[in-house]
C-alpha cells in the first residue's frame, strides 16, 4: 500500500429487508426508516436507511479490502446524503498517506446518480 494508490470499488444494493434487519440489531427503530407514508409525512422520499448501516456496509467492504478486520483501527465518515431502498451505494477510496506500519485513506460511498452520500471519510490501517 502507497500513498496515492486507489482501492478497488465495491457495489452494494440497499434493501427494505436490510433496513429492516438493521432497525432491529441496533433498537434504531425510527419510523423514517421503517413506515413509508410516516417518513413522507416528514418530507422525506420514503424510508432511508440508517447512515450506520451505509458506514457498517462501507466498513464491511474496507475489511475485506484489507483483508483482516483487525487492520481496521479507526474510521469516521460524514453522512452527506439518504439512501433509499433500491438504491446501488458503490464505496471506494485511496491511500492519502502510509507511515510507520499506518495507512491513512480517503474513503466515500455514493450513489448511482453520482452523488456522495458518505463524505469526508477517513480510515486508519495497519499495512503489516
Amino acid at each position: 500500500m502507497q500513498a496515492g494508490d486507489e482501492l478497488p470499488q465495491h457495489s452494494v444494493e440497499i434493501s427494505r429487508e436490510q433496513i429492516a434487519a438493521y432497525a432491529e440489531a441496533s433498537g434504531d427503530r425510527n419510523p423514517i426508516h421503517l413506515d413509508e407514508e410516516f417518513a413522507k409525512s416528514v418530507g422525506l422520499p420514503g424510508v432511508i436507511a440508517h447512515g450506520m448501516l451505509q458506514m457498517g456496509l462501507l466498513a464491511t467492504w474496507l475489511t475485506q479490502t484489507v483483508g483482516d478486520h483487525r487492520k481496521l483501527k479507526r474510521l469516521g465518515v460524514r453522512f452527506a446524503g439518504m439512501a433509499l431502498p433500491g438504491d446501488t451505494l458503490t464505496f471506494g477510496g485511496r491511500v492519502a498517506s502510509v507511515d510507520g506500519g499506518v495507512a491513512r485513506l480517503e474513503v466515500w460511498g455514493q450513489n448511482q446518480r453520482g452523488e456522495r452520500v458518505l463524505t469526508k471519510g477517513i480510515a486508519e490501517v495497519q499495512t503489516g
